[in-house]
């Protein structure tokens, strides 16, 4: 991962979030007519995720909604537009994931918006016996070695490195088409694609959750920020911050949102891994980092076979390979994101809680119980109509949502943490599950909300397995091509 500098120094002011919302977007999306015409609806659609967030003994979970909900929206997808069927990705203004359901997002939009159905074809593959031990067209040695070679690089440049910096590069593997895993692949590069620029693809969002570093190894409360990842920024609205910085320029020095005179811009820091890295990153959980992860992997083989004695000898390589790259020997610092420097080193100083961190703290986006990544669309002035919500969430004992990741996001706006926010009521979790509201599309207020089931928790997945969980999240989308309801 490198880090690239700038000749010369440049001061940057945090971008405003009119350029945020204007700047690449198709016009017609935006107009406002000043006759009683409201205009085109704005559209949006978060790709939620619960599978992987949850899970630490299977982390390489493949959600099944954002797959098979994408192709169902998807106009590309054969049959998308006919009768029964859905369609209308293309017509989306925005698109947001978290968790694992980022991994999805970012195969599809930094593969220059690439349909799943050429991706199932040509490119996925997650049968290899685990995302630690690399695909298998791969040599698992040469596979940890390659990414802990990276990740040195990116510590040699000044750059604190902890779990989520393998764990993107892990993802960079499996779901960028790109040599040495897109290595060389930054999230703000997506804004300079053809389809990007031509408004061909939604603006894509990705979340991830704040935390206070000293509270690192336990999950975030509604308090702290919900950040947000486009293309051109990152940042949160939460009126704690209020601010977005640009994302080419992530790794560079701010303070009081400009970088000083002395200071030289840094680019790269936005490796694309690194992003779904960070918005699926739970090895912060009870100080639980990757190498304490290996060790109970460990703990759970028999050496009394040559094929277990092989995989402890890998996993123990591959340990000793993780702590010679990372920035610290605790695995309570090295589990959550370092975005360090901070941003937002000394902004908003009289609200914001770490305007006095050099180092900003980030973890996974459903940390808080927000599973749906819904925080991005409700902000006023995004003027969203429209939402189009997935609940891959496992919170019932028969592992089905019960509506407690819509029911985190209501109660934080009626909170106060979520800048004036507003959202439909909803009912509590006994009430939504005895409603059966978590069994088919479901509208609240102004918004239109699919549910979805969610996958078992396996080690491996074969190709019959992937496409499976990819045609229910399309079913649920199409109600079955229209044979639960034809309407």
């Amino acid at each position: 991962m490198k880090a690239t500098m700038l000749l010369s120094p440049i001061a940057l002011g945090l971008l405003s979030y009119k350029y945020l919302i204007h700047h690449g977007v198709p016009s017609s999306l935006f107009y406002k007519s000043d006759t009683n015409d409201p205009g085109p609806a704005t559209i949006a659609s978060p790709a939620a995720n619960g599978v992987s967030r949850a899970v630490v003994v299977n982390p390489r979970a493949l959600p099944d909604a954002p797959n098979g909900y994408a192709p169902a929206f998807d106009n590309r997808t054969d049959g998308a537009t006919g009768k029964g069927q859905m369609g209308g990705l293309q017509s989306a203004t925005y698109v947001a994931a978290l968790s694992g359901g980022s991994w999805a997002l970012g195969s599809i939009f930094v593969n220059n918006f690439t349909s799943v159905a050429e991706l199932q074809a040509n490119f996925w593959n997650f049968s290899s016996e685990s995302i630690f031990v690399g695909p298998g067209t791969m040599d698992p040695v040469q596979y940890w070695g390659d990414i802990t070679a990276q990740v040195k690089m990116k510590r040699a440049a000044g750059f604190v490195t902890s779990s989520p910096d393998f764990w993107g590069r892990m993802q960079g593997y499996y779901f960028f088409n790109a040599s040495d895993g897109g290595v060389d692949l930054t999230w703000s590069s997506i804004a300079k694609t053809q389809a990007f620029q031509e408004g061909v693809m939604p603006l894509p969002l990705v979340v991830v959750d704040g935390q206070y570093f000293n509270q690192s190894d336990e999950l975030p409360t509604p308090k702290q920020p919900v950040y947000e990842i486009s293309p051109w920024e990152f940042g949160t609205f939460d009126e704690s911050i209020y601010g977005f910085a640009p994302l080419e320029y992530l790794g560079s020095r701010f303070v009081n949102g400009v970088v000083p005179e002395n200071e030289t811009c840094v680019r790269g820091f936005d490796n694309a891994g690194f992003i779904t890295g960070t918005s699926s990153d739970i090895y912060n959980e009870n100080g639980r980092d990757i190498a304490v992860t290996l060790n109970d992997s460990i703990s759970l083989l028999s050496s009394n076979t040559s094929e277990g004695s092989a995989m402890v000898e890998l996993l123990s390589n591959d340990i000793q390979q993780y702590l010679s790259a990372v920035s610290s020997n605790s695995s309570r610092t090295n589990g959550p994101a370092a975005y360090d420097p901070n941003p937002f080193y000394q902004y908003n100083q009289d609200s914001s809680p770490f305007a006095h961190d050099t180092r900003l703290t980030v973890v996974d986006g459903g940390e808080d119980e927000q599973n749906i990544p819904l925080n991005p669309l409700i902000q006023r002035k995004r003027n969203v109509d429209i939402i189009f919500a997935v609940d891959s969430s496992a919170n019932a004992h028969v592992i089905w949502p019960n509506g407690t990741a819509m029911i985190a996001t209501y109660e934080r706006t009626l909170a106060g943490y979520a800048n004036d926010t507003s959202f439909p009521s909803i009912p509590d979790a006994n009430t939504f599950v005895n409603l059966g509201l978590n069994n088919h599309p479901t509208f609240f207020g102004c918004n239109i909300t699919y549910i979805s089931n969610v996958s078992e928790y396996v080690t491996s997945y074969n190709t019959t397995a992937r496409d499976d969980m990819i045609l229910n999240g399309y079913n649920i989308v199409t109600q079955a091509n229209g044979t639960l309801d034809s309407n």
